[in-house]
């Protein structure tokens, strides 16, 4: 069982990942299959450098690991759970999203 601590610095460290649009992109992109970097950068519209420094970003997280394939590396997720904890963050923000019955002008400043 997870003390409070690993439970929240976990979250965190997922939130850390979530929270930049071309690292969700790249998680996207994971999910759909593995990718070398050049294939990446080019189907993002990115460059390689900045590619890399979401790659990092991604590994420290422990989302993505680089798998060698032969001179090359391909990046994948971690862990086949982490699509579907990905399909299901989605749906389920998507879900709430279409329930919500505040006033968007009372929460100015809200995620949406």
């Amino acid at each position: 069982m997870l003390t409070l601590a690993s439970d929240i610095e976990v979250l965190a460290r997922f939130g850390r990942a979530l929270a930049d649009p071309i690292r969700c992109r790249i998680l996207i992109a994971l999910r759909r299959a593995p990718a070398h970097p050049a294939e990446l950068a080019e189907s993002l519209g990115i460059s390689r450098s900045r590619l890399s420094n979401h790659l990092a970003c991604l590994r420290d997280c422990g989302l993505v690991v680089a798998v060698p394939v032969g001179r090359r590396t391909r990046y994948e997720l971690a862990d086949e759970r982490l699509g579907r904890a990905l399909d299901d963050l989605r749906g389920t923000v998507l879900a709430v999203a279409a329930d919500r019955t505040c006033v968007e002008a009372d929460h100015e400043g809200c995620c949406g």
